[in-house]
């Protein structure tokens, strides 16, 4: 007994005619034939009596139909949910991204890819940088969207695809500063300054900066991430160095009403965003669409706002690094 027979004998069944189950399947009369025959002889049972041109069940037929059309169906079943994991139309995912974009970007994104299918399960987690990059290095996600930090001593267990863009500073419309088509360090000498928190890699970065510049670095407001610094800005209480991206969900949120302005740099400073993805778990083929689709909507965002963007993988990256 095969799938094949099986099939045979359920349209039989419902056609009562070897014509019309071929013209069916596709199959010619004789292969629909060979296939009962040898159907039955599986059985040891004759499933089908003949009337004039008809094929008339016997009573144990009945009870093969339902047996037959309960695989079947399953079969069927089984055979659609594969066809959806494999084309990323199901299956789960679970994701970490940092604070910024989590707030509004990255589930737009994720909504809009997944749009009303059920068959979809996402977890979504907001967590720091290094947590995200512990989290892929522990193959607990099927991938991460945070700021590269380089590991320093032990080999990562994530690869990651770099991508690096411009930053801005944000400063009141009512500024000078908004005025200027571009800013140096120097401009922001002793000027009262948001950043983030002063353990954070690129606010490290930011001090260099500053000390190579013998610019004074004021810091007046200090977050977690860029985001809560709009607000100040648009008060007119500090400036702010932030990622292209914050500059991206200003443009779609308006936190500011349009009182903040982001002004480069003359001499770029580049932020460093990653994909991470874990190398001990196979990548499902929903994950891969969803992290493709997610680095080509970081790279139109970024041109959006004219950051420059660049993608890389992490050995280039590093081999310039180093």
């Amino acid at each position: 007994m095969n799938l094949t027979q099986l099939t045979v004998f359920r349209e039989v069944m419902e056609t009562g005619s070897i014509s019309q189950t071929a013209r069916k399947l596709n199959r010619t009369q004789p292969a629909i034939s060979l296939a009962l025959k040898n159907l039955e002889k599986s059985l040891g049972l004759t499933l089908f009596e003949r009337k004039g041109r008809r094929l008339v069940p016997v009573p144990e037929a009945h009870y093969l139909l339902a047996e037959t059309t309960g695989i079947l169906d399953r079969l069927s079943t089984i055979s659609n949910t594969m066809e959806g994991l494999i084309k990323g139309h199901s299956g789960s995912l679970n994701i970490a991204t940092m604070p910024g974009p989590s707030a509004f970007l990255f589930p737009r994104f994720i909504s809009q890819s997944v749009g009303e299918n059920p068959e979809i399960r996402i977890t979504l987690s907001t967590r720091s940088s290094p947590q995200i990059m512990e989290l892929a290095g522990t193959q607990n996600i099927d991938f991460g969207f945070a700021d590269f930090e380089y590991s320093v001593g032990r080999e990562p267990q994530y690869s990651a695809e770099l991508i690096r863009a411009d930053c801005f500073c944000a400063v009141d419309r009512e500024s000078p500063l908004a005025s200027c088509t571009s800013l140096t360090i120097s401009d922001l000498d002793g000027v009262p300054m948001g950043g983030l928190h002063a353990t954070h890699p690129f606010q490290k970065k930011i001090r260099r900066e500053f000390q190579d510049a013998c610019a004074d670095y004021n810091p007046t407001v200090t977050c977690q991430y860029f985001l809560p610094l709009i607000p100040f800005v648009s008060s007119g209480q500090c400036c702010s160095i932030v990622d292209p991206l914050t500059v991206a969900t200003e443009h779609e949120m308006n936190l500011s009403n349009g009182k903040v302005a982001f002004v480069p740099f003359k001499e770029p400073l580049r932020y460093e965003y990653a994909l991470l993805e874990p190398d001990h778990r196979p990548p499902s083929q929903l994950a891969l669409k969803i992290k493709a689709g997610w680095k080509a909507e970081v790279l139109k965002m970024l041109e959006g706002v004219k950051a420059n963007p660049r993608a890389k993988n992490f050995a280039e990256a590093e081999g310039k690094q180093s």
